[in-house]
Order: structure tokens, then C-alpha cells, then sequence
């Protein structure tokens, strides 16, 4: 099969002459620059594809996929709702809970988390918090013999930061609720710590304990109602509509809240932020077009003699400007083959071997985590090319247009 003139010559064109080897120099640079702008910029998608994955996951892990409240600050018949959510479509599991602002403290040491009573039994069809346990056993979790010491769980920098292991007792204190000699005095419990969980996300890891619900509910004066109720769902994608769902079909005085919702904010900033690396980045590959456009103009510069004979044989203009076309897509294409190799291959060892690890009291994360996606690698690979096929116009154009009379003139 024989190629066309133009794409034989484009190839040629690649191989400089002995007393000129500046142009295929340029070549490889021109390739080396589209190959690591993609590269850089696979690397970097791929990277903030991994946090929003790997934050939301974190953060379904440890909340349910849909809450649902009371107007009044919390449900009296809860069983009842349950009943009713249930028949919801989509939802395959439910739990009641009680949430409250408390301190902890362990001997001279105290901080401020948000503590959870929950059904250990139901909890764990509705969370993963239960099933990330690292020291204890969640068959401590039944009710103790002692009356005197309930059990607690909490997260492994909370316990850290306290000290504590699991067997050590903790103290709970709420906010001022009884009256004594001195005034206004806060209710005061001990724990016992009966399981330590890792979420892997330092704002849970410190900031979440979790009682039994009925030893809540006693000790916040609930009588028998909770704060609210969680439902998982078999599809996360559905949570939109089963929130609208009940907020239609049982209505007031209970409301809905689903995961996107709640944490809407920060999925936008990852979006925003992931959209405006891909601008910043994608400059690279511009700067590296750069180099193909000089690259091609050295090349028509130094062929000139050579384009005259091709037109004085018949060659026509849009066939010379196609020499050279190709010639900027050979590299546009080169470059970027081999910049999604490398990103890809790259993506691998970051993921693999966690190479970068991430301070987990600064960042949400304690490690890099990298998602590799079709979508990016062929948005990425098309602005690529079509960048690489943009900077080879100029110089195809001035290419046909030469006169090939001049270049002959004195031969």
C-alpha cells in the first residue's frame, strides 16, 4: 500500500540533513513538551478525581445517604416513621439516632465532639463507622453488667489526643441542664471505651463518639424519641429524588436531607478547583505548541528549494500545507501517546505505592489518592491533539503560499 506524497514527505521531513541537525532536535523537544503537559495534566486530574471519590466515600462511610428531622428538634413516634419511610423506593435500611454537642474529658484533658446515640444492631445496615473498628470489638457494645459504666466508642485521634485505650473510662459532660448549689451545673457520665474506630478522615476521627440510644436518650432527657432517623439506599445517585420523595409524601412536621445536600459546598469547590487545574495546566501543552509552531517554521524555511521543485512537478498548495500538517499531528499525536502512557503509568505507582503521604491533621486525607478515568484521559488526549493540529496552520499556510520562483531563481 503506498502513502500519500504528502504524509511520505511529512515523514521524511523528520529526518534532518547531516549540516542541519537543529530541526530534529527541535522535533523531540516539540514532543517532549506535549508529552509532559499531558502527562502533568493526567497526573493532576487523576489526583483530584481520587480526593472526590475518596471524600465521599468517606464522608457516606460515616453519614447516611438520607436524615430525617423533625421541625420541632425530634421525633416522638419514630417507629411509626420508620414504618412509613421504609415503603420508600430505594431505601433498604433505616436506624434511629440522637445527636448532641458534648465534652469529653480523661484526666486533665478535654475536647468538644458531637456524640451519636445509636442502635449498634441497626447502625451497621445504615453506616460504616462500625465496621472500621481498629482496637476493640463491637461485641462490647452490649449492655454491661455494671450499670455504672456504659460503653463508648470513638474515633483513633480523638482517643489519641486524649490518651485513652479501649478499657479506660471517660468522662461525658453536657452543657449546663441542672440546677445545684453553684447555679447552672452540667450533667456529668462515665463511659467505659469499649471500640476505637478509624475512619480515615480526621474531622470524624476526632470530632464523633457514639453511646448506646437508650442510654442517650436517658441521659439528654429524650424519654423515648431521637433526633432523627438514617436511611441507606441502594443507589446514592437516587438520594435527590427520595428526599423529595418524602418530603412530599409525609411532609410536615418531618423534612429530608440527602447526602449531596449536605455537603454540596464542598463537592462544588472539588469540581470548580479540579476544572480550574485543568485550565492552568492545559497551558503547559500550549507553551509545548509553541515549540511545534517554531519547530515547522525552521522546517519550511530550510525546505524552501525542496517545496519549489515539489511545485514546480505539480504538487498543489493544499498538498504542501498538508506536508506540514502532518508533520505537526505526527508530533502532536507522538507526544501525546506517549504523555498518557506515562501519566497512566505514573497514576499506577503513585496508587499503588502511596508514594505522597498527607498530614492528616491538615488535609481531610492522610495519603494521595489517584482515580484514573476514561473521560479525563480522552478530554485530555483531544485538547492535546487538537492544540498540536491548531499550531501547525500558520506555518502550513506560509509554506504553500511561497513563491517557487524565488528559491530557483539563481539554481
Amino acid at each position: 500500500m503506498n502513502l500519500p506524497y504528502y504524509l511520505f514527505i511529512a515523514l521524511r521531513y523528520f529526518k534532518s540533513k547531516k549540516r542541519n541537525r537543529g530541526i530534529s532536535f527541535n522535533s523531540v523537544v516539540s514532543i517532549a513538551g506535549v508529552t509532559v503537559g499531558v502527562m502533568a495534566l493526567l497526573v493532576v486530574l487523576s489526583v483530584m478525581s481520587g480526593f472526590h471519590e475518596d471524600l465521599q466515600q468517606k464522608i457516606l462511610g460515616a453519614n447516611a445517604h438520607v436524615i430525617v428531622m423533625s421541625f420541632n428538634g425530634k421525633i416522638d413516634d419514630y417507629p411509626n416513621l420508620i414504618g412509613l419511610l421504609r415503603k420508600e423506593r430505594h431505601v433498604v435500611a433505616s436506624a434511629p439516632f440522637t445527636l448532641m454537642q458534648v465534652m469529653v474529658s480523661a484526666g486533665k484533658r478535654a475536647h468538644g465532639v458531637f456524640i451519636r446515640g445509636i442502635d449498634p444492631a441497626l447502625e451497621k445496615t445504615t453506616t460504616d463507622i462500625l465496621k472500621k473498628i481498629k482496637h476493640g470489638s463491637i461485641d462490647n457494645l452490649r449492655p454491661p453488667k455494671d450499670k455504672e459504666f456504659h460503653w463508648i466508642v470513638m474515633g483513633k485521634e480523638l482517643a489519641n489526643m486524649l490518651g485513652l485505650f479501649v478499657g479506660d473510662t471517660v468522662t461525658v459532660l453536657t452543657p449546663p441542664a441542672e440546677i445545684g448549689p453553684l447555679g447552672m451545673m452540667p450533667k456529668a457520665r462515665h463511659f467505659r471505651l469499649a471500640a476505637i474506630f478509624e475512619m480515615g478522615m480526621f474531622e470524624y476521627d476526632t470530632n464523633l463518639v457514639m453511646i448506646d440510644l437508650r442510654v442517650a436518650q436517658e441521659f439528654f432527657g429524650l424519654g423515648n424519641a431521637v433526633t432523627g432517623i438514617e436511611l441507606r439506599l441502594d443507589d446514592i445517585y437516587a438520594a435527590d429524588k427520595v428526599r423529595q420523595s418524602i418530603n412530599t409524601n409525609i411532609g410536615y412536621p418531618y423534612y429530608a436531607k440527602d447526602w449531596m445536600q449536605m455537603n454540596r459546598n464542598l463537592f462544588s469547590a472539588l469540581k470548580l478547583e479540579k476544572f480550574a487545574m485543568f485550565v492552568i495546566l492545559i497551558l503547559i501543552v500550549l507553551v509545548a505548541s509553541f515549540n511545534i509552531v517554531s519547530t515547522l517554521m525552521m522546517n519550511v524555511m530550510d525546505k524552501q528549494k525542496e517545496i519549489a521543485i515539489l511545485k514546480a512537478m505539480g504538487a498543489t498548495n493544499k498538498g504542501i500545507m498538508l506536508i506540514f500538517m502532518f508533520q505537526g499531528l505526527i508530533i502532536g499525536l507522538v507526544g501525546t501517546v506517549l504523555g498518557v502512557t506515562g501519566g497512566y503509568i505514573l497514576g499506577k505507582i503513585i496508587h499503588n505505592y502511596e508514594l505522597i503521604k498527607l498530614p492528616a491533621d491538615v488535609y481531610y486525607l492522610s495519603r494521595l489518592p489517584v482515580k484514573m478515568s476514561l473521560l479525563d484521559f480522552t478530554v485530555v488526549s483531544a485538547s492535546a491533539i487538537l492544540i498540536s493540529f491548531l499550531s501547525t496552520l500558520y506555518p502550513s499556510y506560509y509554506a504553500a503560499r511561497l513563491n517557487p520562483v524565488e528559491p530557483l531563481r539563481y539554481e
